[in-house]
C-alpha cells in the first residue's frame, strides 16, 4: 500500500507524518505536540496554568500523576503490542535518562509504561521517543486507550484472517478523533484472532472477532465489558460488522457518539463506562440507539474507507532464514526441554515459532531492552508483541534456533520457564506509584513468586493455576480472571491499620469464556496470603478429581471450601512489638496507612 499524505506541513495537525507500514509505526507522530507539551508543562511550573487545567492536556500525551509528588508516569502505546527493535533501544535510552528506578514496565494492556519522571522531563522522555515510532498521545484520559490484540495474530492455527491490519486502522482512525478526547471516561478496545480469543475481548468496552460471511470479512462486535468494581461480560452489539468497507469504523465511532452523549455517566466518574450503559439499559436499547445514530448527517461528513489508514506489512516475507550453524543442549537438556514445553508454541508457518520470554514483573531494565533487541534483529526478523500477562512473545523463530535464543535469553535473565503459568504471577504497580492504590501489589507479586517457586511444582495441572493480583479493587492487575485473584484491602486494629487482601477464586478466560473468579468472605493480611496461596493450592491437588482442572474444582466445592481451609488466618491480630510485621505491607519498612488519591483517569 503507498504512504497516505494530507496537504499540510508535516508534522502539523493538517499532515501529522506520513502513514508508514513499518511494524510499530502506527500511530502518526506529531512534533508540534511535543512543543505544545514543553509550552504547557513550563506554564504549569511557573504557575501560569491551574493544575485542573494541566491535567487534562497532559493525560492526552499519556502523561499521568503519581502518588508521590512531583513525579509522572508516562505511558506508551504499543497497538495490538507490536514492537520493533529500535523501539526496544529507544526505551532503553529514555530509562537510562530520565526513569529513576531504571526500569519499563510492560501493563496488562500491552503498554510500556516508565515511573517516577520529574514533568521537567516528561516532555524530552516522549520527544526522543517519537523517531522510533514511539506514541504516547491518549494512553491515558477519556479517549480510546491503547487497543489491544492477540500477541499470536497472523500465526496461529484456526484464524479466519489475521486482523492486525484492521486494528492498525482503527487506532489510525480514532487517534486525536473529535469525538473521542472528552468522552464521560476511557474506552478499552480488544482484537482477538480466534473463538479462542486470547485477547479477552469480553472483558473490553469494545471487542472484535474475526467473522467471514458470505465471502466478505468482518467482526461479531461486543460491546458493554469491563472488569474493576463492577465486573460485566461484553455481550454482543452486532453478530457481523464488515471490515474492508469500514463499516466496523462506523459502528464503533456511532457507538462512541452514543456513550458521548451520556451526560448522567459523567456524574460518578468510578461508573461513568459504556458497561454501565448496557448493564442499565441492555445491549438491545444499546443497539437501538446506535441504528438511530448511523442515520445523521455525520456519516456522510465521514471517510470510513479503512483502505487509506490499514497496517499492511508482510512479516512472513521477511521472516529469518535458516540459520548456519544449528546449535543443541550438550548433555542435560532438562531446563531447555521445560523452557521449549511451556514458553514455545509452534506457528501455523512450517518450520517457526514464537517463544515467550517471562518478564518478572512485567519490569525490563536497559540491558534487557537492549539485549532483547539484538535477540530480535538476529532471531526474529525483527517481530515481538508485548502481551496482557506482562510477557514478551518473540514471533518468527527459526525452529533451529530456539536453543541459541533460549541461550541468549538466559544471558539477561530472562530464560526461565513457565510462561502463563502458577510462577508467572501479574499485578498491577500498586502504591509503587498509583494514586488509587491501597496495597503494594507488586510486593505481594515477589513474595508470591518465591513461595510458589519454592513450592518445587511439577504438576501440570497445578501449573495451569493463575494468580492475579490489584493494589485496589480496580482491575488494572485483572485479579478477577486469576484462578486465584487479590485485590488491595485493609483491616482496622484499634488506632493502627493492617494492608490486606481480598480474595477471588475461580477466575478463567479458557476456551474463549470469561468467568470472573467468584469474591470470598473474608480479609487475609497481606503477609498471610503467601501462606493461604499455599493451603488453597495443596487442597486443591488433594481434593480434585481425576484431570479436573482448578476453576472446575472451584466450581464444584464452592467458596465456602476455599473460607474454610484459611479461617485461621483471619483472626484478629492485635498490635505489638511481636505482630509489628503484619502492620506493615510487603517491600515497606514503615507501619501501614490507608493513603488513596483521586485517580486522574476521567479528569
Amino acid at each position: 500500500m503507498e504512504p497516505s499524505t494530507i496537504k499540510g506541513k508535516p508534522g502539523s495537525l493538517e499532515n501529522p507524518e506520513v502513514l508508514e507500514d513499518v511494524p510499530g509505526h502506527i500511530i502518526p507522530v506529531l512534533r508540534e505536540e511535543f512543543d505544545d507539551f514543553d509550552t504547557e508543562a513550563h506554564k504549569f511550573l511557573d504557575g501560569q496554568t491551574e493544575e485542573n487545567d494541566f491535567i487534562g492536556f497532559r493525560l492526552k500525551q499519556g502523561v499521568y500523576g503519581q502518588r508521590q509528588p512531583n513525579v509522572q508516569m508516562i505511558r506508551v502505546k504499543l497497538p495490538f503490542g507490536g514492537v520493533n527493535p529500535e523501539q526496544l533501544e529507544a526505551f532503553a535510552d529514555v530509562v537510562e535518562k530520565y526513569v529513576p528506578l531504571n526500569k519499563g514496565h510492560i501493563t496488562t494492556r500491552q503498554n510500556i509504561q516508565m515511573h517516577h519522571v520529574p514533568l521537567e522531563d516528561a516532555a524530552k522522555l516522549i520527544r526522543e521517543l517519537g523517531p522510533s515510532g514511539l506514541s504516547s498521545r491518549e494512553g491515558c484520559g477519556n479517549t480510546v486507550r491503547n487497543v489491544t490484540a492477540d500477541p499470536w495474530a497472523g500465526v496461529c492455527e484456526g484464524e479466519l484472517f489475521d486482523p492486525t491490519m484492521y486494528a492498525g486502522a482503527y487506532v489510525r482512525y480514532f487517534v486525536r478523533h473529535p469525538t473521542t478526547q472528552l468522552m464521560p471516561r476511557k474506552v478499552k478496545t480488544a482484537f482477538t484472532s480466534t473463538d479462542e480469543d486470547r485477547a479477552i475481548t469480553g472483558i473490553h468496552d469494545v471487542g472484535f472477532i474475526p467473522r467471514i460471511k458470505d465471502g466478505v470479512k468482518g467482526f461479531e462486535m461486543r460491546v458493554g465489558g469491563g472488569t474493576s468494581i463492577m465486573p460485566r461480560v461484553a455481550p454482543t452489539l452486532y453478530e457481523f460488522v464488515s471490515a474492508d468497507d469500514g463499516e466496523y469504523l462506523k459502528v464503533s465511532e456511532a457507538v462512541f457518539r452514543v456513550f458521548d452523549r451520556q451526560d448522567w455517566l459523567r456524574v460518578n466518574r468510578a461508573r461513568a463506562r459504556i458497561k454501565v450503559f448496557v448493564d442499565k439499559f441492555g445491549i438491545d436499547e444499546l443497539r437501538a440507539q446506535v441504528e438511530e445514530e448511523l442515520k445523521g448527517d455525520w456519516v456522510g461528513e465521514r471517510d470510513f474507507d479503512p483502505s487509506r489508514l490499514v497496517f499492511v506489512h508482510d512479516e512472513d516475507a521477511n521472516a529469518p532464514a535458516p540459520p548456519l550453524q544449528v546449535s543443541s543442549p550438550n548433555g542435560d537438556s532438562t531446563q531447555f526441554d521445560r523452557f521449549v514445553e511451556a514458553n514455545v508454541i509452534p506457528q501455523r508457518q512450517e518450520g517457526f515459532s514464537t517463544v515467550s520470554v517471562k518478564v518478572t514483573r512485567g519490569d525490563l531494565t536497559p540491558e534487557q531492552f537492549r539485549g532483547l533487541a539484538a535477540i530480535m534483529r538476529d532471531y526474529t526478523g525483527g517481530y515481538a508483541r508485548t502481551h496482557i500477562d506482562q510477557n514478551l512473545v518473540l514471533r518468527w523463530v527459526r525452529n533451529e534456533a530456539i536453543y541459541d535464543v533460549w541461550l541468549r535469553l538466559k544471558e539477561l535473565d530472562l530464560g526461565d520457564a513457565g510462561s502463563y503459568e502458577i510462577t508467572d504471577v501479574v499485578s498491577c504497580p500498586g502504591t509503587d506509584s498509583c494514586k488509587l492504590g491501597i496495597t503494594s501489589s507488586m510486593g505481594l507479586n515477589k513474595a508470591l513468586q518465591e513461595r510458589v517457586e519454592s513450592m518445587n511444582i511439577t504438576d501440570r495441572l497445578t501449573r495451569k493455576i493463575h494468580l492475579k493480583m490489584s493494589g485496589c479493587p480496580n482491575g488494572c492487575g485483572q485479579h478477577h480472571l486469576g484462578s486465584i485473584g487479590f485485590y488491595g484491602a485493609s483491616i482496622k486494629v484499634g488506632e493502627h491499620t493492617i494492608p490486606a487482601y481480598i480474595p477471588h477464586v475461580g477466575g478463567t478466560t479458557d476456551n474463549g469464556v470469561v468467568e470472573y473468579g467468584k469474591r470470598l468472605k473474608l480479609r487475609l493480611p497481606a503477609k498471610r496470603v503467601p501462606d493461604a496461596v499455599e493451603r488453597w493450592i495443596r487442597m486443591y491437588e488433594a481434593e480434585r478429581n481425576d484431570g479436573e482442572p482448578f476453576g472446575d474444582y472451584a466450581e464444584r466445592v464452592g467458596t465456602p471450601r476455599f473460607e474454610e481451609q484459611v479461617k485461621d488466618l483471619t483472626l484478629p491480630i492485635e498490635f505489638s512489638l511481636e505482630s509489628m510485621n503484619y502492620f506493615i505491607d510487603w517491600n515497606r519498612s514503615a507501619p501501614f496507612e490507608v493513603i488513596r488519591g483521586e485517580g486522574e483517569c476521567a479528569i
